[in-house]
């Protein structure tokens, strides 16, 4: 059975340009062109995945994230940012959002970060959830990113600090491990490990945006309100 994805986004030219790309390799595609719609087929309808795109007129991406979450629908979120919204992406972290993709998204980036979600989200059958994640670092990986979506961050540590161990100079890992503290309001820690990913990785992109993205928050967003939404 296919896997299904509903792609939300105000404008029509981007949910054809998402639809073909996505429809292309097998997936099922259904489009919201506001957030009201989204959760109007949340309602009688699951989905594998919901790609929100930031900046949508009366409810945007991150509210319909948070009003999703408070009702109970876990279903994995990607991002869709501009530039001018790295430092609203933090508060999607506290919505256990930590995937993002930044504008202008070719073809090849969505396709692969859908892939790499719907493989982490595969839901497990109770024989299958008795075996135990392989010690390779990639499971491992994979596993404590999955777990930090679901915000369920003790299991998430034991996980990406087992991976840290295989490879602690591994950019990924030093990047998912500045996410969890991020998430957790440590933001010397996570700069100083987004530091290290970058020391290891000159060009490690990720990295990168999210070090940009503290830097924003901290000189143009409120610091009594770290996580509010700024205007549009």
């Amino acid at each position: 059975m296919s896997k299904r994805i509903l792609v939300v986004d105000d404008e029509p030219n981007v949910r054809l340009s998402y639809r073909v790309t996505l429809e292309t390799e097998g997936l099922a595609v259904a489009e919201a062109d506001c957030a009201e719609r989204a959760l109007e087929l949340f309602q009688t309808n699951e989905f594998d995945l919901a790609i929100l795109d930031m900046r949508m007129p009366e409810m945007d991406g991150l509210a319909l994230l948070e009003e999703m979450r408070k009702r109970t629908n876990s279903t994995p979120a990607v991002i869709i940012t501009a530039y001018g919204d790295i430092p609203h992406a933090v508060r999607a972290l506290k919505l256990g959002a930590i995937d993002f993709l930044q504008k202008p998204l070719t073809p090849a980036a969505l396709r692969g970060v859908v892939a790499e979600i719907l493989t982490r989200h595969v839901p497990s059958s109770p024989a299958e959830a008795k075996v135990p994640v392989a010690e390779d670092f990639a499971s491992q990986l994979s596993e404590a990113k999955r777990l930090l979506n679901l915000q369920v961050f003790g299991k998430a540590w034991t996980h990406l600090a087992r991976a840290l161990e295989l490879n602690p100079q591994a950019p990924e890992a030093l990047n998912l491990a500045g996410v969890f503290f991020e998430m957790q309001e440590d933001y010397d820690r996570a700069k100083k490990l987004y530091g290290q990913a970058i020391q290891y990785a000159p060009y490690y992109e990720p990295s990168q945006q999210n070090m940009r993205r503290i830097f924003e928050l901290f000189h143009f967003g409120s610091s009594k309100e770290p996580f509010a939404m700024g205007d549009d």
